[in-house]
């Protein structure tokens, strides 16, 4: 198949398998959840611990846990262990990028 036809194909969003459909929508669940946006954003610029997350943003630390939790498993987070200490910080940067042009979107006037 000619490759300008495939790359059509894909921008029309045509073709898509039921695993990209799938990824794709939780992609945009895991975006339309206020609290988990909270989250993503503090990650953007650093990591920070579920204790940071939690005082930062003023939630209890078990809600910071179950969306990070959630996170993680979209590939949208990860983390490090120091000790008994978890960091995490954003895995991946082309949700990030679609963050941060979805708040300056809403930002625009």
């Amino acid at each position: 198949m000619d490759e300008k036809l495939k790359n059509t194909d894909v921008e029309n969003n045509q073709h898509l398998d039921d695993e990209t459909l799938f990824v794709v929508s939780q992609t945009f669940k895991a975006l339309s959840d206020p609290t988990r946006i909270r989250i993503l954003n503090l990650l953007c610029t650093d990591e920070h611990s579920v204790n940071d997350i939690a005082e930062i943003l003023d939630l209890g630390q078990s809600t910071v846990s179950h969306q990070l939790r959630f996170l993680k498993n979209l590939r949208l987070v990860k983390f490090r262990r120091e000790g008994t200490t978890l960091y995490y910080s954003k895995d991946d940067d082309h949700i990030m990028n679609l963050l941060k042009q979805a708040i300056e979107h809403a930002a625009h006037n």
